[in-house]
């Protein structure tokens, strides 16, 4: 049975309270397979403009795999390689480096045969297609040909997802630590991103935070307040 509209509003803002970025992380604390399950379906799920979903991950569970994610860590910031070890997921958030003709017809044909043109005609079902493939490929026309900021719009569909993921983490009763001390040179490298058309952005670390050296889990929460920050229309 769902919650009612306002106990719902109440417990997502106590999860937003509780939700820290962890400084460290217990690593004798593994997160179940069905914990996992979720996970990537909350990655699956994010909301994207259009429907474009221009992004691919990496989940690092093992320590072979992991050990993979240091490495973009060791020159540079090797402040954020401890996480990484002992964290018991982390994950690669990656961007897709094109748009092309190829993939705006594979989404559509990916939303045909999830039911979304269904129709009482051929004809109306054909329309309906077309509307949407010529809706999205307006809005990408328009960062890539006018705006010419055709990756970065659709890194910041990235950026939703990873809102959306660590959000969805603390429901589950999990930490997080979003990490963009990383070198993505590396991490495209080791993981064959780019020859895959992506290019990694932000690498996020999944567990459950270390009671005593955590020192983050125990200090306030500090946001500006909202009359600073919202205007009453």
């Amino acid at each position: 049975m769902l919650k009612t509209e306002t106990s719902t509003a109440l417990d997502i803002v106590q999860i937003a309270r509780h939700r820290h970025t962890a400084k460290a992380y217990d690593g004798t604390k593994a997160i179940s397979p069905e914990t996992l399950e979720k996970l990537q379906a909350l990655v699956q799920l994010s909301p994207s403009s259009t429907n474009i979903q221009p992004w691919h991950f990496v989940f690092a569970t093992t320590a072979e795999g992991k050990d993979k994610v240091v490495q973009s860590t060791v020159e540079k910031y090797p402040f954020n390689s401890n996480s990484i070890r002992t964290a018991p997921l982390v994950v690669v958030f990656a961007g897709r480096l094109a748009a092309d003709e190829d993939y705006m017809a594979h989404l559509l044909e990916r939303e045909d045969r999830d039911g979304r043109y269904e129709a009482e005609t051929a004809d109306l079902k054909a329309e309906r297609k077309a509307q949407m493939h010529g809706g999205r490929t307006f809005f990408a026309n328009i960062h890539k040909q006018d705006l010419k900021d055709l990756q970065h719009w659709m890194d910041k569909q990235v950026y939703l997802n990873i809102g959306q993921f660590m959000l969805g983490a603390a429901a589950l009763g999990l930490d997080t630590t979003p990490m963009e001390g990383i070198d993505t040179k590396v991490l495209d490298e080791t993981f064959g991103l780019r020859e895959k058309g992506f290019s990694s952005l932000v690498v996020v670390c999944v567990g459950y935070h270390h009671p005593d050296e955590d020192y983050n889990a125990q200090l306030p929460k500090s946001r500006l307040p909202q009359a600073e920050l919202i205007m009453q229309a």
